[in-house]
């Protein structure tokens, strides 16, 4: 594997393999020095050309736990604002030294762009709305550490699906693995076609929320104009919300993830987010050992 730009073609083996390194890089993690010289010497260029909380705090934890130097890029009082091209800043950021580049940006494609102008490998940490892979990544480590497996797992993704660059990742790696995914969301927060995804559709949380075993809640994204297509948010929090009440009816082993940032009161109740099936930290978490295992993967390492 050169770089990692999307979920859709991976294989079983491919999630598996990394999903077991990750587990090695979570003992690491738990060490009194959590840190390894694996990369040592390598420098990661962090791009985000987008805001970012947890993704780009954990990818810098990720390569400062594998010894790696990081140089972060961002747009803001850049020479991006002078009008310099996203292709001359990622060669600028190659010529200075990374050996390997993690970015995030606005429009789709955009990591598969740099990734064919640049002779390093390349990490998609979100393209607009189309991929966001370490996200899908995290996410079933979480779940194979809760249930052992995903083979024959149901979850739900409820939400803005039409703007989600984390579902379209968990879709095809969830799949991949065994999971039966079954799609949330009024008509207008879907994509404009389906063909091609291995999903069911329900258009109420009330359809599937006694029979899943995984609720994954997505926010509506304001910024790519998901809220222009809801009627309001009393209304969208009436279809799809996760209540307290709605909680309370999930059967016993079902669990609670959310990508993060949670927009409590709407998709999550305040109450539901600090639940003990809620597992958004576990995934902050567990995000942390899928970058150090991808970034060990891409970097050539030897694991041992």
């Amino acid at each position: 594997m050169r770089h990692l730009l999307s979920t859709e073609h991976m294989t079983a083996t491919e999630l598996t393999w990394i999903l077991n390194m990750a587990d090695e890089m979570a003992e690491v993690l738990e060490r009194p020095i959590p840190k390894v010289p694996t990369l040592r010497g390598k420098t990661v260029g962090l791009l985000f050309f987008e805001n970012s909380t947890r993704t780009r705090l954990s990818f810098e934890r990720a390569a400062k736990a594998l010894s790696a130097d990081t140089m972060t890029f961002g747009s803001q009082g850049s020479s991006m604002t002078k009008g310099e091209s996203l292709r001359d800043t990622a060669l600028t950021l190659e010529a200075l030294g990374a050996d390997l580049m993690v970015v995030r940006h606005h429009a789709v494609g955009a990591a598969h762009r740099i990734s064919e102008w640049v002779d390093v490998p390349v990490i998609n940490a979100g393209d607009g709305t189309n991929q966001h892979p370490t996200q899908a990544l995290l996410d079933v480590l979480t779940l194979r550490k809760r249930f052992g497996k995903l083979d024959g797992l149901t979850v739900a993704i409820v939400g803005d699906i039409r703007h989600s660059r984390v579902a379209r990742s968990n879709v095809f790696a969830m799949t991949a693995l065994g999971a039966d995914v079954t799609l949330v969301a009024p008509p207008t927060l879907l994509p404009p076609t389906l063909d091609e995804w291995p999903v069911r559709v329900a258009h109420h949380i009330d359809d599937v929320i006694e029979s899943t075993d995984v609720l994954y809640l997505l926010r509506i994204q304001a910024e790519r104009g998901g809220d222009q297509v809801v009627p309001s948010l009393p209304e969208y929090v009436s279809r799809f919300g996760l209540t307290d009440e709605r909680y309370a009816r999930m059967s016993g082993d079902s669990v609670v993830l959310h990508p993060g940032p949670m927009n409590r009161g709407v998709e999550i109740a305040h109450g539901v987010a600090e639940a003990d099936r809620s597992l958004v930290l576990s995934q902050v978490r567990n995000g942390v050992a899928v970058r150090m295992a991808v970034m060990m993967t891409l970097a050539g390492a030897d694991r041992d």
